[in-house]
């Protein structure tokens, strides 16, 4: 059974001292429903996708779906780290599967701004093995640090080319309404901000943001009813990797990237030649390099090529993050997946304005969970 995504809807990403996390959620939910023509009382489940660390709500599924009225429906959340919305995407997509719904809405959504820098921080260092490397300091930025500097060591990326992913991103994220930055910036600009996690700059990093996004899917003989022009899922990937980078046998790879993305590819049947653009996970600029290798999109230890010659801006071969990526856009960590899936949506609707890309037929979004413990990689098409 084919499953195909009949509304969505996305809030503003960024600081929303304005909003509870309840009211974030509406917003997309509100916009998704009136996107498919469907009421809520259409919906026969709600998934959310979201980290819970970060609420001081405890299982936010619960308030959530009481302020969006979707009671006495199934409503429950799934966990997956930066990869939760895409988690319940795909939690949802087996339960229409199974026969035992036939209109799932998915939900991400995430407040980051309750809590303070140094408490996200500590949350963050903790994504990896509590007993081996957090009681060691370990911070999300450091991780990908050294991800960085294997990565140049092996292949000779260098910090100007991470840089440049950085000023493509911010360039993409002015044509985004609802990305949290929406400013240009120049190299020097990047590479002269301050340090972070040596070679990881302030510039080079993505920021915390509050924001939502939502999705329903549908059957496909549902989805056909729905709307004559709903857009498939025609792979999904998931895939997933040790907990403590120690037990990983290469730092300049995400292996649960590589393994969901072969999953994916062999499920729509297509490579990644076929793609007409990819929404990547870049927390962190060399993030983006590695997800061009490890999707295929470049050779290994190629990627900075990529990037330097401009394949990967929105008129280039190979548009990567239209949409500003988690780099502009802001990285709330539960919606991210929700957000890109969206971002795919749109652009094979031809519904993406500015930041459009031409004849988009397949679209690939590649999330990841952590520090590569978790990857779900989707494509989808018309």
């Amino acid at each position: 059974m084919k499953v195909g995504v009949v509304g969505i809807g996305h809030g503003k990403f960024g600081r929303r001292e304005d909003n509870t996390v309840q009211e974030l959620a509406f917003e997309p939910f509100r916009d998704a429903l009136e996107d498919s023509g469907l009421s809520k009382d259409d919906i026969k489940a709600t998934i959310i996708g979201s980290s819970p660390e970060y609420h001081k709500q405890r299982s936010i599924s619960g308030v959530v779906a009481e302020y969006l009225g979707v009671n006495p429906q199934m409503t429950f959340l799934v966990e997956a780290a930066c990869a939760s919305s895409s988690a319940a995407l795909h939690s949802a997509v087996a339960y229409i599967k199974s026969g035992m719904y036939d209109v799932v809405a998915v939900l991400g959504l995430q407040k980051m701004t309750e809590l303070t820098t140094p408490e996200i921080l500590a949350l963050m260092g903790r994504v990896g093995d509590v007993q081996w490397e957090s009681v060691f300091g370990t911070t999300f930025p450091g991780y990908y640090a050294m991800y960085a500097r294997r990565h140049m060591y092996d292949y000779g990326t260098t910090e100007e080319h991470m840089a440049m992913v950085a000023v493509k991103n911010h360039l993409h994220g002015v044509d985004n309404p609802n990305a949290m930055f929406q400013k240009e910036i120049v190299l020097e600009k990047v590479l002269g901000s301050r340090p972070v996690a040596s070679p990881l700059k302030l510039y080079d990093c993505c920021g915390n943001a509050d924001g939502a996004a939502c999705l329903i899917i549908a059957g496909e003989e549902k989805a056909k009813k729905i709307s004559d022009t709903p857009v498939w899922l025609k792979g999904m990937g998931a895939a997933s990797a040790s907990m403590s980078v120690l037990r990983r046998e290469k730092l300049n790879t995400i292996p649960s990237a590589v393994e969901a993305s072969k999953q994916a590819y062999k499920q729509a049947g297509i490579g990644p030649k076929d793609l007409s653009l990819a929404e990547v996970h870049d927390c962190f600029t060399i993030a983006e390099i590695i997800a061009y290798e490890d999707l295929g999109l470049a050779k290994k230890g190629e990627g900075s090529k990529l990037i330097e010659e401009g394949q990967t801006y929105k008129d280039g071969d190979m548009p990567v993050n239209v949409d500003g990526g988690l780099k502009a856009k802001g990285h709330p960590v539960g919606a991210t997946g929700a957000s890109m899936a969206v971002e795919a949506v749109k652009q094979i609707r031809g519904e993406a304005g500015k930041r459009q890309v031409d004849g988009a037929e397949y679209a690939l979004m590649h999330n990841v969970g952590g520090i590569g413990q978790y990857c779900f990689v989707n494509i989808f098409s018309r």
